[in-house]
């Protein structure tokens, strides 16, 4: 369990504490019920919640009275939230208040409580058809608490959609100016203020704002949006903030992705101004309404959300924010090792001897790389509900269990949740998605051992030309500096560049007579493929297409033969890829996507949303000996931010023999 609290720094040196002194033992954890709180304090934190609300009004820690925003009502400083969706209403932004509260658990070492909110017919369109049950936990020795929530739809109640569930914390923004989310990825934050009228100018949409008059003069001239600071869900283990004066870190750790949904490569929000501090279960973000779970038919549902941990620290010596960091990564560390925990009350919550592990090993079959099956190195595997082929990245309704092969395709997914699942796989290096198509059920301690896989990687002919590197990403792209004029600091000479706000107006600077050429054999696709296909600006304030030209040579065209053209998107933004060969001007091209995407990838400085892959038939008549061009358009343009990014693609020849 998350016991120790002795906050070290990276040298070992004991110069910081978050828990009792060393001489004390930790005192027991107590519990007050009043008319309109609860209190339950452990002698290190004291936890106060709204009665029977379960709105976190106060945390109590290392002298400060409270760390939330007490300028905040308060029903704006800790809680869980979910906006929903039916048939007579959309987008309803609802702060889940609970309308009971009972304490679940309670000794010496730790408290539970528990507020819940029950659904019956004469709520139909008030409130969301869920019981909804939200609990908090703390334990003896702890400088921080637990919360998870148990959501359950039952069977014959209306139909509905959640467009997102998470938890919120909103921390003084007198005391927690400082955020981080990882060690390149910090920074001195603005104040909420700064965004404001008079001290702002908003720009393309409400989030990005640029700071003129903010009230840290350093800030003059940076941009501020909260989603330059997103996240996939696979790196998404600790963020927060920490206060200067007095030095204190506020954390908020999730050591399990199992409840979150769209698999390891779901993009979430962290932290931002506010200061603001989520736990996000369920989103839209980068994804659009395919990550929107619909339950429709009165169909039964119910899922564990969490626990995460709320974990404070705390250090003698504030000129340094590292220490407080490096502390809360350890900490991340303890609760990861410590999953599941095993003190959650809810049955629903399943233990470590509950549940279930998987293992094998993964290859790749592709014979115009290797004759032999090689090991499927650094391969994402996972177990979700079962679907089609990669459907693991849309689905939203259970629970999902991802560990990463390593480089001899080795497996092995442990404390899997009882219950049947598919297998899912991809593999760095490789295009496609590969799926057992055995379904798998998961028992109570049982191992399965699933032995040797084979995913055999999409492949007809052998390779002509490609370009880029099949990751489900455009980082390997060249992504252009920003407009001076429009910078974040942090993002300065960061791996992480894609992330400057409008790098989508570049493209018509860097190339503003003509669209992008780019040949194979002569151009480099770091230097010479923009990392985002993106509309035009004109001078009327309109946007136009852009068409991109491939252009490659072929000493011969084998006739009445089928050649390949392989395109795997990063993301899609309601766009319309068309492909057109060695004719610009068909009026039907040879190949389209149709309406695809809703992920706004490039207006929330993401490097991918949702992967597509496009497999295309060529006909050799359409290509000829020598000089062929392929002309890829992006034919919708109504915005500035419809387009596509681009993973990889790739031309194969001809099918060979032997």
């Amino acid at each position: 369990m998350a016991s120790k609290r002795m906050l070290k720094c990276c040298k070992g040196v004991l110069s910081c504490c978050s828990g009792p002194p060393p001489d004390m033992a930790p005192i027991g954890v107590r519990i007050k019920v009043l008319d309109r709180y609860v209190v339950i304090d452990n002698g290190i934190i004291q936890l106060t919640l709204s009665n029977p609300d379960g709105i976190v009004t106060g945390i109590q820690y290392n002298g400060v009275d409270n760390l939330m925003e007490i300028l905040n009502k308060e029903d704006n400083r800790g809680y869980w939230d979910i906006v929903w969706n039916d048939q007579g209403h959309s987008g309803v932004f609802d702060v889940i208040k609970g309308t009971n509260f009972s304490i679940v658990a309670q000794d010496d070492d730790h408290v539970e409580v528990s507020f819940t909110r029950m659904w019956d017919p004469s709520l139909q369109g008030k409130l969301v058809p869920l019981n909804i049950d939200k609990r908090f936990i703390v334990v003896r020795g702890s400088s921080g608490f637990y919360t998870y929530g148990i959501y359950e739809h039952l069977e014959g109640w209306p139909d509905f959609s959640i467009g997102e569930t998470r938890v919120a914390f909103k921390l003084r923004k007198d005391k927690f100016q400082y955020m981080a989310m990882a060690d390149n990825r910090q920074r001195v934050m603005p104040m909420p203020d700064d965004r404001l009228p008079g001290r702002c100018q908003q720009l393309a949409y409400p989030e990005a704002v640029l700071l003129t008059n903010p009230i840290n003069p350093y800030l003059r001239g940076e941009v501020d949006d909260k989603y330059q600071y997103s996240c996939d869900d696979k790196d998404n283990k600790v963020h927060g903030w920490i206060s200067f004066d007095p030095p204190i870190g506020f954390w908020q750790i999730t050591p399990s992705d199992e409840f979150r949904t769209g698999g390891p490569l779901k993009q979430n929000l962290t932290s931002h101004v506010g200061p603001t501090t989520l736990a996000m279960f369920m989103s839209a973000h980068y994804a659009g309404d395919d990550l929107s779970p619909k339950f429709i038919n009165g169909e039964y549902w119910k899922k564990v959300f969490g626990p995460v941990f709320m974990y404070c620290n705390s250090s003698c010596d504030g000129s340094d924010p590292t220490l407080l960091w490096e502390d809360a990564k350890v900490q991340t560390v303890i609760e990861m090792e410590s999953w599941p925990y095993s003190f959650p009350a809810s049955k629903d919550f399943e233990k470590s001897w509950q549940r279930g592990s998987v293992s094998g090993c993964l290859l790749v079959q592709d014979r115009y790389v290797n004759d032999m099956d090689i090991p499927a190195s650094q391969a994402y595997v996972g177990l979700a509900l079962p679907g089609e082929t990669g459907s693991w990245q849309r689905e939203c309704k259970g629970y999902q269990f991802w560990s990463q092969a390593d480089e001899f395709g080795n497996f092995y997914i442990s404390n899997v949740r009882t219950g049947s699942y598919n297998l899912y796989a991809w593999v760095p290096g490789f295009i496609g998605d590969y799926k057992l198509e055995t379904t798998i059920t998961i028992s109570s301690g049982e191992d399965v051992n699933m032995g040797e896989l084979v995913f055999k990687a999409p492949r007809d002919g052998p390779t002509l030309w490609d370009i880029g590197i099949p990751d489900r990403s455009a980082a390997e792209f060249y992504i252009p500096d920003p407009n001076p004029n429009y910078v974040n600091r942090l993002y300065i000479n960061h791996p992480d560049k894609f992330r400057q706000y409008g790098l989508w107006e570049r493209y018509a600077e860097i190339y503003p007579d003509s669209d992008l050429i780019y040949t194979i054999g002569e151009s480099d696709y770091s230097r010479d493929w923009f990392f985002a296909h993106v509309t035009r600006k004109s001078d009327d304030n309109s946007y136009k297409a852009a068409t991109w030209q491939i252009k490659f040579q072929l000493d011969t065209v084998s006739q009445d033969a089928t050649y390949k053209l392989r395109v795997a998107l990063a993301a899609a933004a309601l766009s319309e890829l068309q492909v057109r060969f060695n004719d610009a001007t068909l009026n039907r091209p040879h190949f389209t996507t149709g309406l695809i995407g809703r992920d706004n990838a490039i207006a929330r400085h993401g490097i991918h949303g949702l992967s597509w892959l496009y497999n295309i038939d060529v006909q050799s008549g359409w290509l000829v000996q020598g000089e062929n061009i392929i002309y890829l358009t992006q034919n919708r343009t109504a915005s500035p931010f419809q387009g596509i990014m681009y993973d990889y693609i790739r031309m194969e020849g001809p099918p060979t023999s032997g």
